[in-house]
Order: structure tokens, then sequence, then C-alpha cells
């Protein structure tokens, strides 16, 4: 059958040429080609909007900490490590549901698509939430918590993979920016929802819970949002759909050059390869897939101890600072305002410098402000600080989440990244307890000490055996 050319687009190669490409090649080269538009900008930011409260949910961990504790739900820090009726408690709680998500359920965007999995992990996320919001008791809170975890553990990764296939390759690196910037906007809002209701009781009902319930309700308005999104053509593509894929590029290239106003550049010339075998686990063990998929499982560990050592102990951190418990809200609020900002000013540079020295860069900020921060009761400088701190953190996290989704082939990227991605869930939730134990024995100043042990792995791990990625095709670095 001849292959219909939507408006501005070019057709690849001949058709007796095409003769065993691996499927998707075609596609993948027509969807690389593509020049930045407010169109393939509106789906992620769609896609985006569904994070969005996913991000609400993380960040507001640390926010509603103290609330909880005034509250008498949970205590601040326990006599024992695991101390399951304490804060630590919940984080594990939340990075236990986070590890389940990605590590048992991240085959499922490979295996039933990005868009349907996007859409019920998002769902799961928001019933459980609010369900979680009206427990009285540590057990039921963190039970609920756990369940509510997995939904965003599997939406975290699905985004991920989603933003990664739906973009050029020239355009990656920003795409996870602007993605992470909407995201991440999430963080002032949390924070100042905190700040107006973790103190204080609506109704008589305790500020934290309505806090909850607001990322909750929120979620539900997102399910309407997603109707616009079509599924990844690379993923049906790769999962013998060609037609349907066929027919969403088509689309994405006539609105494309409509747009731009101008003929479409021609494709990158696609090779013609063996007969296309579907990738599968074992695959993730032979090169060139197994180094890097133990690098990522050592960075991904380090890095979330050192991330969210940092952010979800903000207010707590500055409590032992000498800052009482309503200015900390106010302060941390402050802070969380360069979480959106910090992917803002990535998406300048995101696809000019190498991902991986960007991330090793990011590490050694958080060393050298993270040290510093220990060491002073400066309002100014601990606002300042904190929010360098932050900055660097969101470099690493835009970097990171566009670098793992580019080392592994379609067929199993959302697999790889869940496993990856659950060694940061494995990391966080021990981060927790391993943060409360420095600070209870070694003040502030122990706590920093162990986020910089963290980031210098992070650091060493990326810098001497990671890839280079920008400006190379997913079919390039994945065969």
């Amino acid at each position: 059958m001849q292959q219909t050319v939507p408006a501005g687009a070019v057709p690849l190669v001949p058709h007796a040429v095409r003769v065993g490409l691996q499927p998707g090649a075609e596609i993948a080269a027509r969807i690389d080609r593509l020049p930045m538009t407010r169109h393939l900008w509106m789906l992620v930011l769609l896609i985006s909007l569904g994070g969005f409260f996913e991000i609400y949910d993380l960040i507001f961990t640390g926010y509603i900490a103290p609330g909880m504790a005034k509250s008498g739900v949970l205590a601040t820090t326990t006599h024992t490590f695991f101390g399951w009726n304490g804060i630590a408690g919940f984080i594990a709680a939340t990075f236990a549901g986070l590890f389940v998500g990605t590590f048992c359920f991240g085959w499922l965007p490979d295996r039933f698509g990005r868009r349907s999995v996007f859409t019920i992990s998002l769902l799961w996320y928001s019933i459980g939430s609010a369900i979680m919001a009206f427990q009285t008791s540590p057990e039921a809170l963190l039970f609920w918590r756990f369940v509510t975890g997995i939904g965003v553990g599997v939406e975290i990764i699905t985004i991920d993979s989603y933003v990664t296939e739906l973009v050029p390759q020239h355009m990656r690196g920003r795409a996870m920016a602007f993605n992470q910037m909407v995201m991440f906007a999430a963080a002032p809002v949390s924070a100042i929802l905190s700040y107006w209701l973790v103190p204080t009781a609506v109704f008589g009902i305790d500020g934290w819970r309505i806090v909850v319930l607001a990322g909750s309700a929120g979620a539900l308005l997102v399910w309407f949002v997603r109707r616009s999104v079509p599924e990844s053509p690379r993923w049906l593509a790769s999962h013998g759909k060609p037609e349907a894929a066929e027919q969403i590029v088509s689309r994405i290239e006539t609105i494309v050059a409509t747009q731009s106003r101008a003929p479409l550049p021609t494709p990158h010339p696609v090779i013609v390869q063996p007969e296309h075998r579907r990738a599968s686990f074992a695959e993730l063990l032979q090169p060139p897939y197994r180094s890097r998929f133990l690098m990522l499982v050592v960075f991904n560990l380090c890095q979330a101890i050192g991330y969210y050592g940092f952010a979800n102990w903000v207010p707590t951190l500055l409590i032992g600072q000498g800052i009482t418990i309503t200015k900390s809200l106010l302060y941390s609020f402050i802070i969380a305002f360069a979480l959106p900002v910090g992917p803002m000013l990535s998406m300048l540079y995101a696809d000019r410098l190498q991902r991986k020295w960007l991330i090793v860069g990011g590490a050694l900020v958080v060393i050298v402000c993270g040290l510093a921060f220990a060491q002073t009761r400066n309002v100014a400088m601990l606002i300042a600080l904190g929010v360098l701190i932050s900055f660097a953190g969101q470099t690493i996290s835009v970097c990171y989440h566009a670098y793992q989704a580019e080392l592994f082939p379609t067929a199993i990227r959302c697999r790889a990244n869940g496993l990856v991605y659950s060694a940061s869930r494995v990391g966080a939730m021990f981060s927790g307890f391993f943060i409360a134990a420095l600070l209870r024995d070694f003040g502030v100043a122990g706590a920093f000490t162990g986020i910089t042990a963290c980031m210098f792995v992070v650091a060493l791990s990326i810098g001497l055996f990671g890839p280079r990625t920008n400006g190379m095709r997913l079919d390039e670095l994945n065969h």
C-alpha cells in the first residue's frame, strides 16, 4: 500500500529500501525532524499537568510534617531507628509505595501503553490521597500513604518515557526541563498552602488534612485534560500497531507544518537494520545496557538520599537552626520557589550542555552549599543557600529524568526506568530514618555530612561511567 504523506511531510525512503526496517525506525525519524511549535509544547504541558499533582504530593511531605506532629498523629523523632509512629515512618511509607510502583509495576506502560497507564495511575493517586486525609491513627495513615505512593510511582516513570517519545531529539532536554518546571510549580503552591493551613484548623479539621485534600481534588481535573494527548507513536510502532502510529504522526506533522508555515525538514536517513527483535528484560543484563543499568541503580540510590534528605526536611532543618515553626514554613515557601524556576532556567542550556556534566555540576553545588548551610544561622544566608541547593537539585532532576529515559530502548523503556528508579525510592525511603538519626545524634551539620557523601557518589557515578547523550537519536543510543 502506498504511504500517504501529510501536508508538509517528506517521505523517507522507497518501500523497497524500507524492507527489513526495525519497526518504529521510520516513525522515529519523522518525529525527530519536527521543528519546535506550540503544538508539541502543548502536548508536553498536558502530560506535565498530570505530574503537577504527583509533585504536589511529594513536596507536601515535608511541609505538613510539623502539622502532623502538632496534631499528635505522628511524632517528630522516635527512640528507635525504625520508628513507624514518627514523621520518618510517614516518609518511609511514601517511598515504599513509590518503590512498589516503580519496581513491581514499571512494566505496565510498556505492556498497555503510556496513555492508559498515565490515566489510571492518576486516578489511583487521587482516590488514595483522599482516603489518607481522613485517617486518625498512625497505622492507617501510613497504610494509605503507601497505597497512594504506588500510583505516584507508576505515574512518574510513565511521564518520563511519554515526554521522551513524543518530542524530537533536538528538544528532549528542553522538553524535560519544561515538564519539570510545570510539575514543580506545585512546590510553591504546596508550600504556601501549608504556610496558611498547617498551623491552623479549618472548620475543626486539621490544616494539614486540607492540604492533602486539595491535591487530591485537583488531580481529578487532569483526568479530563489528558484526553487531548495521543498515545506514544513510538510505543504503538514497537507493539505491532504501525497504522495507529502512522495516523498519530501524520496528524502531528500536519499541525506542526501549519504552525511553522514552512515545509517540514527532510527526515534523517533511516538505516536499514535486521528484522526487529523485541527487547526483553534479559537484554538489560547485556552490553551496553548492563553497565548503564548498574550505574543508574547506584546513582538513583544516592541522589534520592541527597535530594530528599534536604527537600523533605527543609522546615525541620530550619527549626534546627533556631527558626520557629511558623517562620520555617514561610522561609520554606521562599526556598520552594526555586523548584520551578530551576527547570525554567535549565531550558536555556539543557540541550546545549551535556546532561551528564550538568548532573555532576549540580551534585557539587549541593555539596558546597549544604556544608555552608549547616554552619550558618543568618536568616538571609540560610534562605540563599537553600535556594541554591534547590536550584542544583532541580538541575540534577531535569537532567537525569531525560538522561535515563534515553539510555534504554522503547520496548522496555518504562520497565528499565522503573527498575533503576526504584533504587531512588529505596534511598528516599531510608532517607527519612537516616536524616532523623543524624539530626538526633549530630544535629544539622551531621545531616548535611550524610547528604554530602551521597552527592559525592552521584558525581562520581555519572562523571566516570555515564555516556554522552545530547544530540543523539534514541535509535543511535540503543542499538
